[in-house]
């Protein structure tokens, strides 16, 4: 009996060890996509357009993906999605991506990508529990700038913009076949048993840890605005 009674504490305190460690990897993950946002917005005539921000129904930010080489399959990174609502952004979910072609340059090590969901039918893709870039849903690389050129079909039945950054360069990325899908094991870390869609949709309170990722996609939108 002390033996089982042993076990089952070991085994307890490997969860409670777990969950710890996962909540800090979460909390890391916000951490590091608000830098990434706040970087990316403060490059001079450089960043995410404000017409691209304005039509956004969500933001998805991938921090420091790690790769080399010039067009490889992608290993998988994590990342953190907020979606437009009524009261302003919801509560970051976490997401996961990896396979596909990326295209970029020679040499990379590390990568930041950027997604804006920029229709109903984008966002929906967003609350399922998976789907692909490129086939399920339509995708291309993101105008930069401060402003989108006139004339441009970046609106034109386009699901999801694409952006990366890397070595200080931020260019649209092409993602063709890459895989997206909800992080469930974080998501459970750091919320309970809230779902992605319940997050995303703005049912669930926002917890101190997310707030500067939501008011850093706010202030992205209002520091290009700035710069017409």
């Amino acid at each position: 009996m002390k033996k089982v009674m042993f076990v089952l504490a070991m085994l307890s305190l490997g969860t409670l060890s777990w969950a710890g460690s996962a909540r800090e990897d979460a909390a890391d993950r916000l951490n590091n996509s608000t830098s990434v946002m706040h970087e990316i917005m403060g490059m001079p005539d450089k960043g995410i357009p404000e017409e691209v921000l304005e039509h956004a129904k969500c933001v998805a930010v991938i921090p420091h993906m790690v790769k080399g080489g010039f067009i490889f399959g992608a290993k998988e990174g994590k990342g953190v999605a907020t979606c437009r609502t009524a009261d302003g952004w919801s509560t970051p979910a976490f997401i996961t991506i990896s396979g596909g072609s990326w295209g970029l340059q020679i040499g990379v090590e590390a990568v930041d990508v950027v997604m804006i969901f920029q229709n109903d039918k984008a966002m929906q893709r967003l609350l399922s529990s998976n789907f692909q870039i490129g086939g399920d849903a339509s995708a291309a690389a993101g105008p930069v700038g401060r402003h989108a050129e006139a004339g441009t079909d970046w609106k034109l039945d386009t699901e999801i913009l694409t952006y990366s950054r890397a070595k200080g360069a931020f260019a649209g990325l092409t993602l063709e076949g890459a895989s997206l899908r909800q992080d469930n094991d974080s998501r459970h870390a750091m919320y309970g048993d809230a779902t992605t869609r319940a997050l995303l949709l703005g049912e669930v309170p926002v917890p101190a840890v997310a707030q500067p990722f939501l008011a850093e996609i706010h202030r992205a939108k209002a520091e290009a605005k700035a710069d017409k």
